[in-house]
């Protein structure tokens, strides 16, 4: 369906490029500017190689900064479209807040703002195509070049140069079409025409997803005087609203969090339409009044439609600013939480989307992210694997009391388990990692092995718990005291290296982390040794049957080979950890069950 409408939507513009050269001229300048933008919007992605980021994680922690950046971003780059999926890839690695995000996509309505005053000031007063011309032929050449930063920088510069020439092509393009047709005769005059033309730019602006675009179609069409003033004020209002839908499409492969700043950048933007519709008179009013007390020409109409469209996203976001946060709280009630649901029988990823991979630093930290949801998991089926709970581990009581305490077997089928909370995100951690190994170069996917690596090692301590839960719920009640004890030392040894592990993965002092590492591989190589003589002590004395034998080397093998996973696994994160500083990640425990864990290791 989608080839057959494309393929008629072909044949239309065909029709029209025949009939006329002038549609041809005004279409191919439309084309050449988007052009422009996509070439502008892959340059800064690279020339900046890091550096927006950077910028955006340091100067956003505040509202004012936020609307700062999402002003200077959009003004430079000239796309808030961009700026919008920045946003939504840093929201979704939790590096930035949902009430960051919304000052940096209210910045970035007011910056889009600037495009129309280049186009008014310079594109149509100045022969741009002269300039256009070099910046492509230099562009061209520096995007031919193998560095990264000189290819991003050429990208930048070709894209600045299509820009300029498809402007040029839509200014010559209306300037010969009024000589024989006047579209202007078509204008509707009145609220009528207000819905009209507002509609019209909506749907322009979704069309080309780029009211940057669109705004320079108006203006170009404003200057050959082939849409009146007034209609040309509901266009952009139109083209205003029009580019959430960039945004909408962008945060569909995201998580909970870019929904949720795409929800308030649509609810922004349409309440700011609704209002310039409402209150076009006053707004017309003041921008008249501003043309002359400045001494401006009042039939400078492509100058008031700036004016105008600037007035108006201001306007919005001084409406808007004193109810964000009831904005983030209605967002937070009716956008349900489901990447976060931990009731949901089957779990699914709740880090790992499409839009973090923009950038080398969401990809990587949604992955350390959804690494250690993975781990919980696994955590939890380990600890129900030993007749606990993840609570009994976390609590601060002195692991031989919770034995003692927990004696009764947990009955867990693994395998659905698995399931239902392993396989379906172990997957996609992989996918995605090999995603990032494919896109970035290595030393920006360095991290990725290391993440990578835990995972593996999780799937396989899994199984081994696995492997061992039948033993361990027949023997922890046996009635043979001397097998009963053996496999509570399996469940102590286990215990005290999961609540080391996650002391761990939590703490931010490095020496502690390296003080554990250091206790879990010495405790292992001890339990090694006396797991073995215990066993031979058992079987001189006749205390245990050969079969119990049997199965307690086989589970003693598979406790080591969960212990040695779980240092691989702490490891593996702590060294890929660096990447989550300033984010806003969340930690396994709370501060207080951090505490509690503390204290149990050192009664210990």
């Amino acid at each position: 369906m989608k080839r057959f409408v494309l393929l008629i939507f072909f044949a239309l513009l065909s029709y029209f490029f025949l009939k006329s050269k002038n549609t041809l001229d005004i279409a191919a300048g439309v084309a050449i500017f988007l052009f422009g933008m996509l070439l502008l919007e892959e340059g800064f992605r690279a020339f900046c190689g890091g550096f927006l980021e950077n910028i955006l994680k340091n100067t956003t922690d505040t509202l004012p900064k936020s609307i700062s950046f999402g002003v200077i971003s959009t003004t430079i780059m000239q796309s808030s479209s961009l700026v919008s999926i920045i946003s939504i890839s840093f929201i979704s690695a939790g590096m930035i807040s949902l009430y960051q995000g919304i000052g940096i996509i209210l910045g970035a309505n007011i910056g889009t703002t600037t495009g129309a005053w280049l186009v008014v000031t310079l594109g149509l007063k100045v022969d741009i195509a002269a300039y256009a011309m070099p910046m492509i032929v230099f562009g061209v050449i520096l995007v031919l070049q193998s560095n990264k930063k000189l290819k991003g920088f050429g990208q930048i510069l070709a894209g600045l140069g299509f820009l300029f020439l498809g402007i040029a092509y839509m200014k010559e393009g209306f300037e010969a079409f009024k000589q024989n047709i006047d579209l202007s005769k078509y204008a509707i005059e009145g609220f009528k025409g207000l819905i009209l033309f507002a509609l019209l730019g909506f749907l322009a602006t979704i069309i080309m997803q780029s009211s940057h675009a669109t705004m320079v179609l108006i203006i170009t069409a404003l200057a050959a005087h082939q849409i009146t003033y007034e209609n040309s004020l509901a266009l952009a209002i139109g083209s205003n609203v029009g580019t959430t839908v960039t945004a909408i499409i962008g945060s569909l492969s995201s998580d909970i969090n870019g929904k949720k700043l795409a929800g308030a950048h649509f609810i922004f933007n349409i309440l700011t339409g609704i209002i310039a519709i409402l209150f076009i008179n006053q707004l017309m009013f003041v921008v008249d009044y501003s043309v002359q007390f400045i001494g401006l020409d009042p039939q400078n109409y492509t100058l008031k439609l700036a004016l105008f469209h600037t007035y108006f996203n201001v306007l919005g976001v001084l409406i808007i600013l004193p109810f964000i946060h009831q904005l983030i709280k209605f967002l937070n009630t009716y956008i349900a939480k489901q990447a976060n649901n931990k009731e949901d029988e089957n779990d699914d990823v709740w880090f790992i989307n499409q839009a973090a991979l923009d950038f080398a630093d969401t990809a990587n930290i949604v992955l350390f992210k959804e690494a250690k949801h993975l781990y919980n998991n696994v955590f939890e089926i380990i600890a129900k694997g030993l007749s606990v709970t993840k609570e009994d581990i976390m609590s601060g009581l002195e692991i031989e009391d919770l034995i003692a305490r927990k004696n009764v077997p947990i009955k867990i089928d693994m395998d659905l388990f698995y399931l239902q909370k392993i396989k379906e995100i172990y997957g996609k951690i992989i996918n995605f990692a090999v995603l990032i190994q494919g896109k970035f170069n290595e030393e920006e996917h360095l991290d990725t092995v290391h993440v990578r690596n835990a995972t593996m090692s999780m799937v396989e301590a899994f199984k081994a718990s696995k492997h061992m839960q039948k033993n361990m719920l027949k023997y922890i009640t046996s009635d043979n005291e001397h097998i009963k004890s053996q496999y509570n030392q399996i469940r102590k040894f286990l215990i005290k290296h999961l609540r080391h592990a996650q002391i761990i993965l939590n703490t931010g002092e490095e020496d502690v982390a390296m003080l554990l590492i250091n206790k879990i591989e010495l405790e292992t190589n001890k339990y090694a040794i006396a797991s073995n003589n215990a066993i031979d002590t058992l079987i001189r004395n006749n205390h245990i049957t050969y079969t119990m034998a049997t199965s307690l080397m086989n589970d003693n093998s598979y406790a080591m080979d969960i212990s040695m996973h779980l240092l691989k696994i702490v490891k593996e994160l702590s060294q890929a950890k660096e990447i989550t500083k300033g984010s806003q990640h969340e930690l396994l425990l709370n501060t207080d069950e951090i505490k509690d864990v503390m204290n149990a290791t050192h009664q210990e």
